[in-house]
């Protein structure tokens, strides 16, 4: 057994090398008396959108509220339907059905693990209001093709651009693209803070408006409750931790694109599935995910030579107690398929090279 452990994340690695910067934003909003909605969300809120290429981007407590928001503030509701993909975190269907709309779960495409366009198209009927396709490890759908069929059908896009904040499609962000898009500032993300947090994209000047009220109790501008509102307010702390990072965020994904690259070379030469990179795609790689035929059993040398992997994700969701019985769904042999063999390896961009190529052989070996 060797000596080299390898963690999934460390997040104290990041925090070491930005620590005395952190620790001086901290004491800055400490002793401003700013702790909610202050100068900080303000700051982080303008860089976002600028960063993003969108007119306006709205702080949230977090990527689930981001999601929810997002859908309450296009219109949709009790009777309605959205399309969206069995292969992805729970927060994706969470958002449907807390509005009272119900998610309808189609197929993924077996090389880039994302929802298959084809497979939209053939689900759309009366009730379908919108689409949300998620950028799967960092990687963008194919938003040409699901903006065309939200076009030709009228439907509202929302982007779950959780895990690929500084992903592109082309010369566009994701979750700049759809009618809004949602991120996660969880710790693990590409832009992590130090807790929970979110944001929503958007150009629309009444979605913009409707997401302000939205946070923040249902408050108009001029302090009257317009609607029925909620709590999501991203902490001044969290702000301030955001805006020292977000600089930097270009070169944390080209890190963690060198690590993938290394990776993707190793793995070429033996049985595992790579996620493709299809042209135009430039993926942010928040995780990195292969699929192997012996995945149990990959995953158990790896424990026994001290490499963490994760199972991103093990269970499609309509596999799920809950949502096997509130979701629409036909067969989805794809995403079952995928499920069963998906692997997701240690990719931060704090990693040494020594780990890389460690995992990387290890790897490489236990798949035989």
């Amino acid at each position: 057994m060797s000596d080299i452990k390898v963690p999934f994340l460390d997040l104290q690695r990041s925090f070491e090398e930005l620590g005395a910067t952190f620790d001086e934003r901290v004491r800055d909003v400490a002793r401003s008396g700013f702790y909610i909605l202050g100068p900080q969300v303000a700051a982080l809120e303008r860089a976002a959108a600028e960063y993003l290429g969108v007119e306006h981007a709205v702080s949230v407590a977090s990527g689930t509220d981001a999601l929810h928001l997002a859908v309450v503030a296009a219109g949709i509701g009790a009777g309605d339907e959205i399309i969206t993909t069995p292969f992805t975190f729970a927060a994706t269907v969470e958002a449907i059905e807390y509005v009272g709309a119900r998610p309808v779960l189609v197929d993924i495409d077996a090389e880039t693990f994302n929802i298959d366009p084809q497979r939209i198209a053939e689900a759309v009927t009366e009730k379908t209001r919108g689409i949300i396709p998620v950028h799967l490890f960092g990687l963008p759908a194919d938003m040409n093709a699901i903006m065309a069929i939200a076009a030709e059908h009228e439907l509202v896009v929302i982007e779950d651009a959780a895990q690929s904040l500084g992903a592109r499609w082309h010369d566009r962000q994701t979750g700049a693209i759809g009618t809004a898009g949602a991120f996660s500032f969880y710790p693990s993300k590409t832009l992590g803070c130090f807790g929970d947090g979110g944001m929503i994209a958007c150009s629309d000047a009444e979605i913009h408006r409707r997401l302000l009220e939205l946070r923040n109790h249902g408050f108009d501008k001029d302090g009257e409750h317009v609607r029925l509102g909620f709590n999501s307010r991203l902490d001044e702390l969290q702000a301030a931790v955001l805006a020292v990072k977000l600089p930097r965020l270009d070169a944390m994904i080209d890190r963690r694109r060198e690590i993938a690259d290394h990776y993707n070379r190793v793995f070429s030469e033996t049985a595992a599935q790579l996620q493709a990179r299809p042209d135009g795609a430039h993926h942010a790689y928040g995780y990195y995910t292969i699929c192997v035929p012996n995945r149990d059993e990959v995953r158990a040398i790896l424990r026994e030579a001290g490499v963490a992997t994760a199972l991103y994700y093990g269970k499609p969701l309509h596999r799920h107690e809950h949502y096997s019985k509130s979701c629409r769904y036909g067969e989805l042999p794809v995403a079952e398929h995928t499920a069963h063999r998906c692997l997701s390896l240690p990719i931060f961009p704090e990693m040494r090279d020594a780990e890389v190529a460690y995992v990387a052989e290890t790897t490489a070996k236990a798949i035989g």
